[in-house]
């Protein structure tokens, strides 16, 4: 090959490594988020097929980060904070009364969960629904979607502000979003029941379709390892 050639042939190989590493770099750049998708995916898969299979919950209080102070206000108009539950395990939801199908069944698995209690057991659990769009959850509203007789008999339904829900719902890593335009939008939010022991600390979680037999065994578990059974 001529000299010319040669040095086409070099600078030809130099553009091509530049743009292998370029792309390497773009690669990279893209898998990194995909991979931190993954992994969250992946541990929260783990968490609830460990919730709905095994036979009693594991403690895990104090070391997840889920759960915290929030200041709301309750379907009767009064001003709470989540120091107001404490002496009771606290089963909460994040959803919206305008909800057609997801909200209302997890409103009745956790009826059906404390139904399988004797009454001395129910009453160490209080049931919350915390809603995530208060523009239309108002305490009125809250008060006639808590009164359901296909819900808890003590459901408590928990608004506020914008801030004060979104605030509240940072504190338990729940995530939710407006869906659609006009007066019917939906609200995409994550469907899970946390568990909350007697001093308001994270001790586990009920994924969605968990079934009231498993929730009930879950409470009762955790009764028997705190000595309140």
């Amino acid at each position: 090959m001529s000299e010319n050639g040669d040095k086409q042939g070099s600078a030809l190989g130099r553009f091509l490594r530049g743009m292998a590493r370029e792309r390497a770099w773009v690669w990279l750049v893209l898998a990194a988020p995909m991979v931190m998708m993954l992994t969250f995916f992946t541990l929260m898969a783990m968490e609830s097929g460990d919730t709905v299979n095994r036979p009693a919950p594991v403690r895990v209080s104090g070391e997840a980060d889920i759960g915290g102070p929030f200041t709301l206000v309750n379907h009767l108009g009064e001003t709470v904070t989540d120091e107001d539950f404490r002496g009771k395990a606290m089963l909460i939801y994040f959803g919206f009364t305008y909800c057609p199908d997801v909200c209302p069944f997890s409103m009745q698995i956790m009826d059906l969960a404390l139904e399988r209690l004797s009454e001395e057991e129910r009453t160490q659990f209080q049931p919350i629904l915390i809603s995530i769009d208060p523009e239309r959850d108002t305490v009125e509203q809250m008060a006639q979607y808590v009164s359901s007789p296909a819900f808890p008999d003590n459901l408590i339904g928990l608004t506020g502000t914008q801030e004060q829900v979104a605030a509240a719902a940072a504190e338990y890593r729940v995530a939710y979003r407006r869906s659609g335009e006009g007066d019917d939008y939906l609200m995409d939010h994550s469907s899970i029941i946390y568990f909350m022991d007697f001093e308001g600390k994270f001790y586990n979680i009920f994924a969605h379709g968990t079934d009231p037999e498993t929730v009930a065994r879950g409470l009762q578990d955790f009764l028997e390892e705190e000595g309140a059974s």
